[in-house]
């Protein structure tokens, strides 16, 4: 009689570690599957910040040259206007003020160096808290109110 209670609490051991054993490879299976696509979902986000980056980094050229380009613009206009009217009072030329106040805009005929397609590490472009901006207008309008 001793040995069928044996045998019943080792088939009802063996049922309840066999669902046990079931439960336990789908938790694991889901693991895998979800550290997988964190990991798939890190590399993308690194991929994303550095095209952000990269994308900045190429705005900001181009404004640059887009600033430098304006500053050759007004200069010439400034220059020939003055040579095209040289009898044209100065209220009249509306470069006649700022041409006194003109610097040659001197380019160096060196390209800049190409962009790196890799960063030294996290940029930090988007890690952090923005900083607060204080307003002049928003402080007068706390204080008088």
């Amino acid at each position: 009689m001793a040995w069928i209670y044996a045998l019943l609490i080792f088939a009802a051991g063996a049922i309840v570690g066999g669902f046990a054993a079931r439960l336990g490879n789908k938790s694991l299976q889901q693991q895998k599957e979800l550290k997988k696509d964190l990991d798939k979902s890190k590399y993308e986000l690194e991929q994303f910040r550095q095209e952000l980056v990269d994308h900045f980094a190429r705005s900001a050229e181009l404004l640059d040259n887009i600033a430098k380009d304006y500053s050759k613009l007004y200069e010439h206009m400034a220059k020939t206007s003055t040579e095209l009217m040289p009898n044209l009072p100065e209220q009249d030329n509306p470069f006649a003020r700022r041409i006194s106040t003109l610097t040659p805009v001197v380019d160096s005929g060196e390209t800049a160096a190409p962009p790196r397609d890799y960063a030294n590490g996290a940029s930090g472009l988007l890690k952090g808290e923005p900083e607060p901006v204080d307003f002049p207008e928003k402080l007068e309008a706390t204080k008088a109110s």
